[in-house]
């Protein structure tokens, strides 16, 4: 059970989690596939003239497109024929800020807290999508792009770290679902905001200035008191942990700690600080088989997912019905994962999910085009299960990194799944030459990271490691029993439920 003080950390978080999915999607909407045709000779041409006068542009659209697609990036900049790559361009550079973005504030997590990341985090976000939407060319366009997705990963990041962090162990599953759904439920959201609005510009705007009022509500948001600990800090840990309780209705719980104990426990967990380095998530045996396993988990499910989402035009219908589809169909695949996370454990759910999910795409791609209904169902489904599976990487790689390297463990898990974002346009563009590829490429990962995921320890009822000890210690008892929880965070989680 949460205390008010989490329930209101949560909503606080819920919010910019909302348009969280929109800010990934967006240009699905902005640039929408689909199909454009350029003249077999040059419009100057004097065979080409009276099909294309002057000033007319260069090229045909697809009559199939809903009027809400009259203004977006391609049209305002004819990015068509030599030009048609450069929407895929925008959308790799934004992977690539998000790249960017977990490579810089994962470590930074570890070294000046996960409350100022957050913070720094929204206002990036919202100053780079606004600026996106106020952009006079594609060029600064792109540049703010960027900047948005270098933002979006320190919110990715902190958000649900914070959450791990305040949260019984009994209660992480359902919180991690919960802020899936927000994500699950932006995806819904950016259909209608798309459908209603004609420009890109206002719809880009539509998702970024929110986030700029972000701000005000996540900025009591406390620190996380594990990691005040962990880093020795112990006064204000002392501080922030008499404020949860005093939220919580329980004043006297939090007056009843002592500066004394929890000096007693910074002591304990000093000797696994953070040195701040990726290089430490390989230096010991637990953990870099940890963070192998996971690399492979989260290049595959981001790869497939995205590129399914980047491909909404392929099955030739309405482009806001498939994305409504998609959204859908992850509103009952979250929820069967909670239930299974709390009932089957971490390991098989997480193993299971991105096997069948791999499955269902490999049993698509040899149906005839006279099959597209069967085609669409067994994608959906496939998506459907690729949202679990990213539901329970991003739980299970929270519990599995230990506080010291949390977030740079996060942070690592966040590149290499937006490596896997940034190559799933190429294997679309490579689809032009092979249609089979895509759905190949996108069902074969997502099966050989299922097999990778068997090799990650059980968390299911385990309390959060705080060093790298600890998780050495557990792999070396090679048995179900949990670690011992450092005495006074248990206490304190009690005594506050936090």
């Amino acid at each position: 059970m949460l205390g008010r003080c989490q329930c209101l950390c949560l909503a606080a978080l819920s919010a910019p989690a909302l348009l969280v999915a929109s800010h990934n999607l967006v240009q699905n909407f902005s640039a929408p596939p689909g199909p454009s045709r350029c003249p077999p000779v040059p419009p100057t041409s004097p065979l080409n003239a009276s099909a294309h006068p002057p000033g007319a542009p260069a090229w045909e659209r697809g009559h199939h497109q809903p009027r809400a697609f009259d203004v977006t990036i391609i049209t305002e900049w004819d990015l068509v024929c030599e030009r048609g790559p450069l929407p895929a361009l925008a959308q790799t550079l934004f992977m690539a800020g998000v790249l960017l973005g977990a490579f810089i504030f994962g470590t930074l997590s570890d070294r000046v807290g996960r409350r100022w990341v957050l913070l720094s985090s929204l206002l990036i976000v919202g100053a780079g999508g606004t600026g996106a939407a106020l952009a006079p060319d594609f060029t600064t366009y792109c540049v703010c792009r960027t900047l948005s997705g270098i933002g979006l990963a320190g919110f990715l990041i902190n958000y649900i770290g914070l959450s791990l962090e305040w949260v019984p162990r009994g209660a992480r599953a359902g919180v991690v679902t919960w802020l899936s759904y927000c994500s699950t439920a932006g995806q819904l959201v950016l259909a209608g905001l798309a459908y209603s609005m004609r420009d890109w510009r206002h719809l880009q705007l539509a998702i970024s200035v929110p986030f700029l009022a972000f701000l005000l509500s996540a900025w009591w948001v406390p620190e996380s008191a594990r990691w005040l600990l962990v880093q020795g800090r112990t006064k204000e840990a002392l501080r922030n942990l008499q404020r949860v309780a005093h939220v919580n209705g329980r004043t006297a719980a939090g007056e009843g700690l002592s500066l004394e104990v929890l000096v007693q426990e910074g002591s304990y967990s000093s000797t696994g600080r953070s040195t701040g380095s990726w290089l430490g998530l390989f230096l010991s045996p637990a953990l870099r088989r940890i963070s192998c396993c996971l690399m492979c988990v989260s290049f595959s499910t981001n790869l497939a997912y995205f590129g399914l989402s980047m491909d909404l035009g392929s099955f030739g219908l309405n482009v806001f019905l498939v994305q409504l589809c998609f959204g859908a169909v992850d509103l009952g695949a979250k929820a069967a994962c909670a239930l299974a996370l709390s009932r089957c454990g971490r390991r098989p759910v997480q193993a299971l999910s991105l096997s069948v999910a791999g499955a269902c795409l490999l049993a698509s791609t040899p149906l005839p085009a006279e099959m597209l209904m069967v085609r669409l169902a067994l994608v959906v489904l496939g998506k459907g299960f690729l949202a679990a599976a990213s539901v329970c990487s991003y739980l299970y790689g929270g519990e599995l990194f230990p506080t010291v390297v949390r977030q740079t463990g996060t942070g690592l898990m966040t590149v290499v799944a937006r490596l896997g974002g940034m190559v799933a346009p190429l294997v679309l563009v490579g689809g032009q030459y092979h249609s089979v590829l895509p759905p190949l490429v996108f069902g074969v990962t997502p099966v050989l990271a299922g097999a990778a995921a068997c090799f990650l320890p059980e968390m299911w009822d385990v309390p959060l490691m705080d060093t790298i000890e600890q998780v050495e210690e557990r792999a070396r008892r090679k048995g179900p029993e949990p670690v011992v929880e450092v005495v006074c965070v248990s206490h304190i989680i009690r005594s506050t439920r936090i």
